[in-house]
């Protein structure tokens, strides 16, 4: 059995080498850039915006760290497990895979088309899928261990109106990540979710604002969170300090779950039952 942490407490990261899906903006990017802090070559990953995925690599690149670029597409399934295999070949191998790629929609369920519901599952599942499995096999046969973490959502865990799609996919994307890590523990690789909430992305029409400054009732911390915020997670999880953790879900969405009967019992209309 392999154990990538028998230097557990060195200040040294678990891996030197990390793959990012989908880190031409938001909570990708600011993955890249904190793994390259953290002393990693990064593998950046980009769909639509290549500027954008070029913009991460000279970030990374201005920690001294090397950096990687190429286009992924997701929803191309298998293929896109190739892009990951040629990401490793220019790395000389994978330590941390995180995927973060993913899509959405806002659709009632009775208005769901399929080919909506195959692009978002194929999108946050069917792709990532193949892409852990290119990389957890890279880890494997190098013996090194490993790390692999995908972002999944707060509907990894709660539903949302018009999201059927999405929810299906992103519980999906968590149950398969704990089956990871009871398969690939004696291996020394951990698997685990990050499950950010509302966060100030593109995906959720908020780039390049100061989550600080909106007011979210319904959230605890009264406000929702920021790319890196959610990436200092995902860090730790790719440290040797998060060695002893692996089949979890890290929820960080400034206490938004813990709302459930809260909103129940306070809502006063109806609105939440629509898109």
């Amino acid at each position: 059995m392999t154990d990538l942490n028998d230097a557990t407490h060195s200040p040294e990261p678990a891996g030197r080498r990390a793959i990012v899906t989908g880190s031409d903006s938001g909570i990708g990017r600011a993955t890249a850039v904190a793994l390259a802090e953290a002393g990693m070559d990064v593998g950046i990953t980009w769909h639509r915006d290549e500027r954008g995925a070029h913009e991460t690599a000279d970030e990374v690149r201005a920690h001294g760290r090397a950096a990687e670029v190429v286009r992924l597409d997701a929803s191309d399934a298998p293929a896109c497990g190739d892009v990951v295999d040629d990401l490793c070949e220019r790395l000389g191998g994978v330590d941390v895979f995180v995927n973060n790629a993913g899509t959405g929609s806002s659709t009632p369920f009775l208005e769901h088309g399929w080919d909506e519901w195959r692009h978002v599952v194929a999108t946050d599942l069917d792709g990532p899928f193949v892409c852990l499995q290119r990389a957890a096999r890279r880890m494997v046969e190098a013996g090194r261990g490993g790390r692999l973490i995908a972002v999944t959502s707060v509907h990894e865990h709660q539903p949302r109106v018009g999201s059927s799609a999405y929810d299906a996919a992103k519980h999906g994307l968590g149950g398969l990540m704990k089956t990871i890590a009871l398969e690939l523990g004696e291996h020394g690789i951990t698997a685990n979710t990050v499950a950010p909430g509302e966060i100030a992305t593109p995906m959720t029409g908020q780039e390049d604002e100061d989550p600080r400054s909106k007011r979210r009732v319904g959230i605890p911390l009264g406000r929702p969170g920021d790319a890196p915020e959610i990436a200092a997670v995902i860090a730790f999880l790719a440290s040797p300090e998060a060695s002893y953790v692996t089949g979890a879900s890290w929820v960080a969405d400034g206490g938004m779950l813990q709302m459930g009967p809260q909103a129940g019992s306070h809502l006063a209309a109806d609105d939440w039952r629509r898109v």
